[in-house]
């Protein structure tokens, strides 16, 4: 099959997901108890054309507004150039700043929701025209609807910190107005092919170092000794293959003004530690655009309805790199993900990195499920991902944090065991 027969393909699958989308939105998530703050992001969509359909997309869309979305996107999606064009998602990757929780990651664009802000979705399009200056509240953005919001904790303690709210947005345009980044957000921007990111092929993995922690509480010779131990995280990702990307060119990391070789070299215990990570140069402008953590997650609630229809499967539990945690780990967690795999008939739960994790809430309490039911009765399917999608990770991170301690504790038993056995040889 060509290309354009493939591209043809994803764009009538993507026009079913999204009128699903538009016609059955997911419920609210209100704030848990003790946390105040929201957040919005904005999931942007285009539709970048055929070569041969150039001049024919370069004519406007003409929807009216009066019509429910579900009909302006049939519309949309009937055009010739919208069916052999190549889907596209906006991504942005955030600038680097000291002490962000999520600086230099690939993102979508949004950010908290403020007081004069009317509602999460009015956040969204703030914060869209803030950071990349594109207005997706103009007659030439047509939005779709949301996708589940998440309660945003952190991974182990399981503190609420915020409410994530996702909502979608199509260009109806295919050409995109020009972009103003905001260098104190953003560094660059991408526009990255839905096709990309449904191939198995850029599916890898983010090694993250989460032994942070370790060093406020028992100094950095601690967090060294558990980082030896246990090694880093590794969580799964997507690999980025831009079609089109634009920079932030008055941002530092853009183009560093000192040459890399005649920069101060970091100390030999200070190398001898990376390499050890397997870490390279420490130059973001380098390192390849991945996509992981709560921005993957979100994205797997859109990929899952596009064929192959395995955004979930694709998906592996967060562990350790070292091979005696990842054994323990699978020892520990193999009843609990045989379980929860089996209770998952729809549904994701891949929005964790190494601080966070952003669970879809559901609530046990008969009458909280009644209620849901009763407001969005028309679609079964979508209240049962809504809280089917914190499932996968159900209880894992308690196993994991009880792997962790009982890998630490073997690793220092061993290694007494070891030494008073070397102790006992030498005295004799």
């Amino acid at each position: 099959m060509s290309q354009v027969g493939d591209v043809k393909g994803l764009s009538n699958y993507l026009c079913k997901a999204l009128i699903d989308r538009a016609q059955n939105p997911y419920p609210h998530v209100p704030n848990p108890e003790g946390c105040k703050k929201r957040a919005s992001v904005a999931l942007v969509l285009r539709i970048r054309p055929n070569y041969n359909d150039w001049s024919s997309s370069s004519d406007s869309v003409s929807l009216d507004a009066n019509q429910p979305v579900a009909d302006q996107l049939a519309a949309f999606f009937a055009h010739e150039w919208v069916q052999n064009g190549d889907p596209e998602v906006g991504f942005i990757k955030r600038a680097a700043r000291v002490g962000d929780r999520w600086t230099s990651h690939v993102a979508l664009p949004g950010g908290r929701r403020d007081p004069e802000d009317e509602d999460d979705k009015a956040a969204a399009v703030r914060e869209t025209s803030e950071e990349i200056g594109l207005d997706i509240s103009s007659s030439d953005v047509l939005y779709v609807g949301n996708l589940p919001e998440r309660v945003v904790t952190t991974s182990f303690g399981r503190v609420p910190i915020m409410v994530l709210c996702p909502f979608i947005f199509l260009l109806t345009k295919s050409d995109v107005p020009p972009l103003k980044l905001q260098p104190t957000e953003v560094a660059s921007m991408h526009w990255v092919p839905l096709r990309v990111l449904l191939s198995p092929s850029v599916r890898t993995y983010e090694y993250v170092d989460t032994t942070e922690r370790f060093a406020r509480q028992g100094g950095f010779m601690l967090r060294y000794l558990v980082l030896f131990i246990l090694g880093k995280m590794r969580f799964s990702a997507v690999r980025l293959i831009p079609s089109e990307s634009v920079y932030c060119a008055s941002t530092e990391e853009f183009f560093p003004t000192e040459d890399v070789d005649k920069t101060v070299k970091p100390s030999f215990i200070r190398r001898l530690y990376k390499w050890s990570l397997g870490d390279g140069p420490n130059l973001s402008h380098t390192k390849p655009l991945l996509l992981w953590g709560l921005t993957l997650g979100i994205l797997a609630d859109l990929l899952d309805r596009l064929p192959p229809h395995n955004a979930v499967q694709l998906w592996s539990y967060p562990t350790f790199t070292t091979w005696d945690a990842q054994l323990i780990i699978n020892i520990l967690t193999a009843d609990l993900k045989k379980r929860n795999r089996s209770r998952l008939l729809a549904g994701n739960q891949t929005a964790v990195d190494n601080q966070t994790e952003a669970a879809v809430q559901y609530d046990n309490d008969a009458q909280s499920v009644r209620s849901v039911r009763d407001n969005v009765e028309s679609n079964t399917e979508n209240i049962f991902r809504s809280y089917a999608v914190g499932i996968m990770l159900d209880g894992y991170y308690d196993k994991l944090r009880t792997a962790a301690r009982i890998t630490v504790v073997t690793r220092v038993v061993a290694s007494l065991t070891v030494l008073a056995y070397i102790v006992r040889r030498f005295k004799r």
